[in-house]
């Protein structure tokens, strides 16, 4: 089902050290909420996230676009690359961020789901690990979720990990990655696609089964209470 009525609204997440900003897109009757965590030096602003959101928003997912990283952060990681590799900040900060949208009237009630991206992916893992009742299914695009280290083992949400067939490094990482984890998980190959799924139609396929992977694990069973 198309969805054409969307609410959206900016959002600003006031946590000890730092402010971060985000959009909210909700559309009518949402199936569930998807919180992007983006890698490696991209923003809320990327052209790849803002893509598969719309799609994601198309097929009736509620998402949140935020930074991880402050205004001040931001420009200083762009030149030392440093805090992107900072998962245990980055996680942090995410956990904070979920705890603040189950406070958040417009989306509380909903199933919430992780897109990560990158080292991003390892974020949000390591975030479902210390939230378990809160996110019930991960997605990683091109992630690095060999950084999440130990973690791997606690989470208990579905994982899908989407990893191009020509990254050949990261496509390893992710095999190895998903024999330490013991919750339900796949690892699905693009074919054709390198790192940042650039080649055409490979992100619509990332979109495609990210979507897919959502909307069978967010939505709530209403008979069961």
């Amino acid at each position: 089902m198309v969805h054409e009525r969307f609410m959206r609204r900016p959002m600003t997440f006031l946590l000890a050290d730092v402010q971060l900003h985000g959009e909210l897109s909700v559309p009518e009757h949402p199936e569930g909420l998807v919180v992007f965590v983006h890698g490696s030096g991209s923003s809320r602003f990327s052209p790849r996230n803002q893509s598969v959101a719309r799609y994601f928003n198309e097929c009736g997912l509620a998402t949140l676009l935020f930074d991880l990283l402050g205004e001040d952060e931001q420009r200083i990681d762009d030149v030392t690359r440093e805090l992107r590799f900072d998962i245990a900040l980055l996680t942090q900060r995410l956990v904070r961020v979920i705890d603040s949208l189950r406070r958040d009237r417009d989306v509380a009630v909903l199933g919430m789901g992780l897109f990560g991206a990158s080292t991003g992916a390892a974020a949000a893992l390591m975030a479902a690990a210390t939230r378990p009742g809160e996110v019930r299914a991960v997605v990683s695009r091109g992630g690095r979720v060999d950084l999440a280290g130990s973690a791997l083992q606690q989470v208990r949400a579905p994982v899908l990990m989407i990893v191009g067939g020509n990254d050949h490094e990261v496509l390893s990482l992710n095999r190895n990655s998903s024999r330490q984890l013991q919750c339900e998980q796949h690892v699905a190959v693009v074919q054709g696609a390198t790192h940042l799924f650039e080649e055409p139609g490979t992100l619509e396929e990332v979109a495609r089964l990210s979507a897919g992977w959502f909307l069978r694990h967010l939505p709530y069973d209403a008979s069961i209470a």
